[in-house]
């Protein structure tokens, strides 16, 4: 490893670390992709504050987690090329966007994961031999056994259960129809370049592929989405931006459906309950039940995305949007 480079600590079954990994590709920041396993265990602990990844080592010793502040602290280091698009109004939807990607969509990629015999038996294989490099046979198959025991039960993490797994398969499925109708005929969601949406879906759903349910569901139906994960793992600039009036056809059902719809009720309905110090919660989506615990990360990333909001200058074309799309009242700041 060269002294100048960075070092990311991620798993490629992290969708979390692909999305880091993809952004340091796409802004030719110096790095080595050092996944976590056995091997370097004890550095990773010795670095991190938190047992989660990616971790980004700097070369001056900086280290930093959680995949949004990472991308936001390099891009004061690294703002060209661009991330966003100039626009306030496209901007915001691509944050917003990518907020979904990571607190709802990874809802379905967990969720495809872990539930059925055939996906949990081939991630845990997977994740075992990642973690054990030079293990062998027995050693990776009694690692796996254990890998498939402990993540199992935790689906209850993501609200994985009898009564919400129709809603959780169906937006997957809508995602994936809609995405692959907006991508047709264009590289990235907003155009010729990749935004932070981009870096944010294209993690959850190129995890999706790691499992044998949800990749036959991608790659038999889904032609535009697979192509555009094969450009998101080495993202180029293929054009420019778009405006709203070519995007809004195919990425306004995206907003209306999936985020109006189902996340930002998720997200008001977590956020009452983080509040009122629940365990867990309770709500409606489209027209069925849908339980799970708390989540308090969600909940402050809730008010990361009004204050967003609240820095747009020219608010009123953003405003129109998101009231069109469901999305502009969970958004109202709260005191």
């Amino acid at each position: 490893m060269s002294d100048q480079q960075h070092v990311i600590f991620g798993s490629e079954y992290s969708p979390f670390s692909v999305k880091v990994r993809s952004y340091f590709r796409y802004k030719n920041i110096p790095h080595e992709w050092r996944p976590r396993n056995r091997d370097n265990q004890a550095e990773f602990q010795k670095l991190a504050k938190l047992p989660l990844i990616p971790l980004v080592l700097s070369p001056d010793g900086t280290v930093q987690q959680d995949s949004t502040p990472i991308i936001e602290a390099f891009e004061e280091k690294f703002p060209d090329p661009a991330l966003q698009p100039p626009s306030e109004t496209l901007s915001f939807l691509s944050l917003l966007i990518e907020d979904y990607a990571d607190e709802w969509v990874n809802k379905p990629m967990f969720h495809y994961r872990w539930w059925r015999t055939e996906d949990q038996e081939a991630v845990s294989v997977a994740l075992a031999r990642a973690n054990m490099p030079n293990g062998d046979r027995e050693a990776i198959e009694e690692l796996a056994a254990t890998v498939r025991k402990r993540m199992v039960p935790r689906l209850r993490f993501v609200g994985s259960n009898e009564a919400t797994k129709p809603v959780i398969e169906a937006s997957l499925d809508n995602l994936l129809t809609l995405l692959n109708a907006h991508l047709r005929g264009r590289n990235y969601l907003f155009g010729g370049r990749p935004a932070l949406a981009d870096f944010g879906l294209f993690g959850q759903i190129y995890c999706c592929l790691q499992q044998p349910t949800s990749e036959k569901i991608i790659r038999q139906n889904y032609p535009e989405i697979t192509n555009w994960i094969d450009q998101m793992l080495e993202p180029e600039i293929h054009g420019d931006w778009e405006d709203w009036s070519s995007l809004a056809p195919t990425l306004e059902p995206i907003l209306k459906t999936e985020i109006g719809a189902l996340y930002l009720p998720w997200t008001l309905a977590n956020e009452a309950a983080v509040y009122k110090r629940k365990d867990d919660f309770s709500l409606s989506l489209t027209g069925q039940e849908f339980s799970q615990q708390t989540v308090k990360y969600a909940a402050k990333s809730l008010q990361v995305l009004r204050a967003q909001l609240e820095k747009v200058k020219d608010r009123q074309p953003l405003e129109r949007i998101l009231r069109d799309c469901d999305c502009l009242q969970p958004l109202v700041s709260k005191d």
